[in-house]
């Protein structure tokens, strides 16, 4: 035994043992080169033995939603194998109808996507499968389709709308610079928390109070968007370090604000004060026998994933459309003229004499404001066929979820011949869909809302090529809602202000779940007449 130490430093030392490691180097080398030089001509992303695309996706991790239209625009459909799994994006509508519709029952959310999301949205409609998500979207249809829902939904949206123009009204007094973006996340979250779940949490206060639940859940979903790219991220949340820690202390924060809100909705049930909201149904669903919704565990996923769907979707269309009359002054100005005429036409109808306002007398202006949302309705919203597709134009450029993930449970090929592997993950980009030449034509990546009228009336298009609202059996039941609490909004903030970004102010998004801007929108804000 001895023997053989003294004689392994003379082995390691040896021709033999140098050779053999010379000859694994250059064969190491040589795969790597031969490996690199294969993809010379393939489009998509390259990648490299082992880790596949994984530096080129880290590199690009902060505009990946343009690094992936840049491929896109190249090769319809791109392939981008990564440690543990690999995705396939796709832009071209026939492969979305086939993921989204034609073979809907081989693209589920999946396990691993599940995975990713469970510890913020858990069983919830966004993130379950399978009987799980049939029973709660046949519960949330019910309710959205409800007429007194609808009808509470346009007076608690004119009620917000209204509290944001009064502290527009304000800022625009003392010349502030505010952001819109967290304006509007206050709106929606204070809207949907009455809409849904029938309690007020007051975010749009006029002092415009610090809410650790918002700044918790944007946190959240910040580092579970991280863990679709981040290989090490079930080591990290072992280990309780780093963005693994920082998000369980977020979900803490956020379950603790749920949960409290549960137990109210539920106090007021057993005190016969029981409301018609969303909430209240699922309560009251989780009575009957495996529903599904007997626990306060069920009942906080219900209530995260229409959050997310309510408060986070709606307000970053709303700051991109800010962004973009901002950017495009002439459309702003068009916007104003269809809002006034408008609001004559309405005044006709109520026979109701408008009142004269001077923009600098806060009283006057305030009653201006004031009288036109009175205006405002389901139906007449309707009529607004300029800033309707104003609004969807945003949508087709600037999707609230910019890409989709789906997984494949097996084989099969795309209908451009893509090969498909079970367990890989396939995923539609609203984001890229919205700037295709072969999609929309040469000014696809133009802001050109007059794409959505014909002879003056809203024209549609396909789900699978506009797919802001996603398609198929999954299509979003809260679109029409959505709709009206945007327009009802920005029929009110269109007609009575006009924005101004802060100079230098940089717009960019940030890589979370929604395409939320990562240092909001600064703006300066000023009263029409």
């Amino acid at each position: 035994m001895e023997q053989d130490r003294h004689l392994l430093p003379i082995l390691t030392q040896s021709p033999t043992f140098q050779q053999c490691t010379l000859v694994a180097t250059i064969a190491l080398f040589s795969w790597i080169l031969i490996h690199r030089w294969s993809q010379r001509n393939k489009t998509g992303p390259k990648t490299w033995p082992l880790i596949g695309a994984s530096i080129e996706l880290l590199k690009n991790y902060d505009r990946m939603h343009d690094w992936l239209a840049d491929h896109l625009s190249v090769s319809k459909t791109i392939t981008v194998p990564l440690p543990f799994t690999t995705y396939t994006y796709i832009a071209e509508p026939s492969n979305v109808a086939h993921v989204l519709k034609t073979n809907f029952s081989n693209y589920p959310k999946g396990e691993l996507y599940r995975s990713y999301m469970d510890v913020l949205l858990g069983d919830g409609i966004f993130n379950a499968d399978g009987e799980m998500w049939r029973k709660q979207r046949k519960t949330a249809s019910f309710e959205f389709a409800s007429k007194n829902l609808r009808d509470f939904s346009t007076t608690v949206f004119r009620d917000y709308a209204l509290k944001l123009s009064n502290i527009l009204c304000n800022v625009s007094i003392i010349h502030q610079d505010i952001d819109m973006q967290d304006l509007y996340m206050r709106m929606t979250l204070d809207s949907i928390c009455k809409v849904g779940f029938g309690v007020e949490i007051g975010t749009l206060s006029p002092d415009l109070p610090d809410n650790s639940f918002a700044h918790a859940f944007d946190e959240a979903n910040t580092i579970v968007t991280l863990r679709f790219i981040d290989p090490f991220w079930r080591i990290k949340r072992f280990l309780n370090l780093g963005s693994e820690a920082l998000l369980e202390r977020s979900i803490k924060v956020v379950d603790d604000f749920t949960y409290n809100m549960i137990r109210r909705r539920k106090a007021e049930w057993n005190n016969n004060k029981m409301k018609h909201d969303i909430l209240s149904r699922f309560i009251d669903l989780g009575k009957e026998p495996e529903s599904g919704f007997d626990s306060d565990k069920s009942l906080r996923d219900v209530v995260l994933n229409f959050v997310i769907a309510g408060r986070d979707t709606t307000a970053t269309t709303l700051s991109w459309f800010t962004y973009m009359i901002i950017t495009h002054p002439k459309i702003a100005d068009k916007l104003c003229m269809e809002l006034k005429g408008f609001e004559e036409q309405r005044a006709k109808e109520e026979n109701i004499k408008l009142i004269t306002c001077d923009k600098d007398d806060d009283h006057s202006f305030e009653s201006k404001v004031s009288q036109f949302a009175g205006l405002l309705n389901y139906d007449s919203l309707g009529k607004l066929s300029h800033l309707t597709a104003a609004i969807s134009e945003t949508l087709r450029l600037y999707p609230a979820v910019p890409q989709d993930p789906k997984g494949a449970i097996r084989d099969d090929v795309l209908p451009d011949g893509t090969k498909v592997k079970a367990g890989w993950l396939v995923t539609y980009v609203p984001y890229s869909m919205g700037r295709m030449v072969y999609n929309w034509g040469p000014d696809a990546k133009c802001f050109k809302p007059e794409r959505w009228l014909k002879d003056g009336f809203l024209q549609s298009f396909s789900p699978f090529k506009f797919s802001a609202f996603q398609a198929g059996p999954r299509i979003c039941l809260g679109r029409d809602s959505a709709y009206l609490q945007m327009k009802m909004t920005l029929a009110i903030l269109c007609r009575f202000f006009e924005f101004k970004l802060v100079p230098d102010h940089p717009v960019h998004y940030r890589m979370m779940t929604v395409l939320s801007m990562a240092q909001g929108l600064k703006v300066r804000v000023f009263r029409r007449s």
